[in-house]
């Protein structure tokens, strides 16, 4: 089937603008014909090729390139009631080098609906186990969970050494409720040097460092 995937969502993933990238990739259900279908979505920046690999049979299947700057589309055939299959991405860079790795926006997020509503409220005693860089081990899968609070901002990038600090390609998942952005990096360690790129409602894009960090770099450096 082809992709249900506006132009309009498209552009704004591929141009860093989107304000909530998780609605659109990772696995999302959708309809056509009265059957219902797995998108898998992943936009990767520097690559040639991708593959969606089911981690159950190891089977790989190829995802379309929708758009020359990095963004890939895979459409599975599943059941309504089913929840999706674990999965990971495997990518070929534009040298023919091979990775494979988790997909970001695969995993839940790390909240309850108290966390969310205490911190909304400002009530929540413990916000430093929450927001901020943390190690967690989601379903297996060993990575930091980033977490800040912004509840003026259209949209919230981790940047850092670990993605060239490229604010398109690890943009955080809104909670509309209470004004936090959170996103699960999987297979990042400690050490790497990270901030926040806040886009305001209006004004210019800034770049901050994390309020919860637990260690940050001399200044007049500032990153964490």
């Amino acid at each position: 089937m082809r992709t249900t995937l506006t132009l309009g969502n498209l552009g704004a993933i591929v141009e860093g603008t989107h304000g909530n990238p998780s609605e659109i990739l990772g696995p999302h259900e959708v309809n056509d014909e009265g059957r219902t279908w797995l998108a898998i979505r992943a936009f990767l920046p520097d690559t040639q090729q991708a593959w969606v690999l089911d981690q159950a049979h190891g089977t790989p299947r190829p995802m379309r390139r929708l758009h020359p700057a990095g963004f890939y589309e895979a459409i599975c055939p599943c059941q309504s009631s089913e929840t999706p299959k674990p999965y990971r991405l495997q990518v070929a860079d534009t040298s023919g080098n091979m990775t494979t790795m988790d997909d970001p926006y695969a995993f839940p997020t790390f909240f309850t609906d108290y966390d969310l509503y205490l911190l909304g409220q400002g009530r929540h005693y413990r916000s430093f186990e929450k927001l901020g860089a943390h190690r967690r081990v989601v379903d297996g899968v060993a990575g930091i969970n980033f977490a800040v609070w912004a509840p003026n901002a259209s949209r919230v990038s981790v940047v850092g050494d670990f993605n060239q600090w490229d604010g398109r390609r690890h943009a955080l998942r809104k909670h509309f409720s209470s004004g936090l952005w959170e996103i699960f990096l999987p297979g990042l360690s400690d050490g790497h040097l990270y901030k926040y790129r806040i886009h305001p409602q209006d004004g210019e894009v800034i770049e901050k460092a994390d309020p919860y960090a637990f260690r940050s770099e001399v200044p007049p450096k500032s990153a964490s």
